[in-house]
């Protein structure tokens, strides 16, 4: 997967990076893959010999010399103020900034921002200057090289190393573990210093250039979910290479669809037994246990017995007053429930209590991996549930009417099928005769 996809950037968005391990290099490759004009520019500074990667370097030393034509330019555009004596080119002036980013949002122009500086170190901790983030800025990318990991403690690893210490807590020459990495870049002495409140918050875990690291980085990014919108784990070696980016982990929801009156069961499938708990605490906590967050279960029928069947769950309920009008109804109330932010939710059904938490997080990490619009599993070409849903087919399922589901939409988009061997997550709950079948089927295994 290249950066841009990972990042999924809007034109016109204005971004910072910051942090270490390669931020000149992911901004370059960046510039790179998006559609041009790109322009780049710093609060701090670049070195002389990094100006060549653009096809247009301009020098400005006041905000009038800032031309908008140079926008009509289908390049790559650097902007910066001169050189100083010691061969780096200086970041711009606040007003020349300013204009710069009204110009490039106004056109509708991507803006890449170097906002610190790391002396090619793999990990930084910043002072209490840096680093040098504009507060309007619609993103910041946040950038740390996992060949840290399993390294001593030094000045030749980490800049600044003594204000390392003062956030982890890890001495001089101790081995740096991810436990560190997860401790710093949360912090908001660390990673998050300097990054403003309302704008999209990335880390990108560069330098992943082996199994071991990749694997490292995917257990760092679970841990940071929380504090950052999505987290890269890829490897981009210099300036002007593409590398590629392995993993884009973020917080994928779970809606649990609940609310059907069972109409040809004669009895409610989402409160029948599964080894001695009702289908619906099963469904959710296998969700919770795969790490789907937030949870939430869409109610209508039978709502006072779901919700106590959900006791001690950390689910979120929805009414669904409309719940005879069809299951959209009722996906179009988990959807509108979802966090603003969600970028993708995961739908599952209240009479498939079989759906493990493994194949829950199997469909995730498949989706971190690829990122295509729809993720479902696929059985012997029979295609099977849940589906996950990124956030570009959000719109297409907030149309779907009557008694459909995410189904409605699977042939308007590219879907990614994770092969499954495990026919039995095809068994579903709908007449009588299906409960019996789908206990034979899980008690032969017993």
């Amino acid at each position: 997967m290249k950066l841009a996809k990972a990042l999924n950037l809007s034109s016109g968005d204005s971004v910072a990076f910051a942090g270490a391990g390669g931020k000149t290099s992911a901004m370059i490759a960046l510039a790179r893959e998006l559609d041009p004009p790109v322009v780049l520019t710093t609060t701090t500074h670049l070195g002389v010999w990094q100006a060549g990667f653009a096809d247009i370097h301009m020098v400005v030393t006041k905000p009038e010399e800032i031309r908008s034509d140079l926008l009509n330019e289908k390049k790559i555009i650097l902007v910066t103020g001169p050189a100083g004596d010691d061969d780096r080119l200086r970041g711009l002036s606040g007003k020349s900034l300013e204009k710069l980013q009204f110009l490039c949002k106004q056109s509708q122009v991507y803006l890449l921002i170097e906002a610190d500086g790391a002396r090619l170190r793999p990990v930084k901790a910043p002072a209490h200057y840096e680093p040098v983030i504009p507060t309007d800025v619609d993103r910041v990318v946040v950038l740390a090289g996992l060949t840290a990991l399993g390294k001593p403690l030094d000045e030749i690893l980490v800049h600044r190393p003594e204000i390392f210490t003062e956030v982890t807590g890890l001495k001089e020459n101790e081995i740096i573990n991810a436990e560190n990495l997860v401790t710093l870049l949360g912090s908001e002495e660390g990673g998050l210093k300097g990054v403003p409140d309302d704008c999209k918050k990335d880390l990108f875990l560069n330098q992943a250039d082996d199994l071991v690291l990749q694997l490292n980085g995917g257990w760092i990014a679970r841990k940071l979910l929380d504090r950052f919108d999505r987290v890269l784990v890829g490897s981009i070696e210099k300036p002007g290479s593409s590398g590629e980016i392995f993993s884009v982990f973020s917080q994928t929801a779970g809606v649990i669809l609940a609310a059907g009156g069972s109409e040809r069961l004669n009895t409610p499938k989402q409160l029948l037994d599964w080894q001695g708990k009702p289908f619906i605490h099963q469904v959710a906590q296998q969700a919770l246990e795969a790490g789907l967050e937030p949870l939430i279960v869409v109610t209508g029928a039978y709502h006072d017995q779901v919700v106590q069947a959900l006791a001690g769950l950390p689910a979120e309920i929805v009414h669904n007053p409309d719940w005879r009008k069809g299951q959209s109804t009722s996906m179009k109330a988990g959807l509108k429930a979802l966090p603003e932010a969600c970028g993708s939710v995961m739908f599952l059904l209240s009479d498939q209590p079989q759906i493990s938490s493994e194949l829950i997080r199997q469909l995730m990490d498949r989706y971190f991996q690829n990122r295509n619009a729809i993720t479902a599993p696929m059985v012997n070409g029979q295609r099977g549930n849940p589906l996950l849903f990124d956030q570009a087919a959000f719109s297409a399922l907030a149309e779907v009417k009557g008694d459909r589901g995410g189904r409605a939409v699977i042939n308007r988009f590219e879907v990614d099928w994770l092969p499954w061997v495990d026919r039995r997550i095809l068994l579903d709950v709908d007449r009588e005769g299906d409960y019996e079948r789908l206990l034979k089927a899980y008690s032969l295994s017993e």
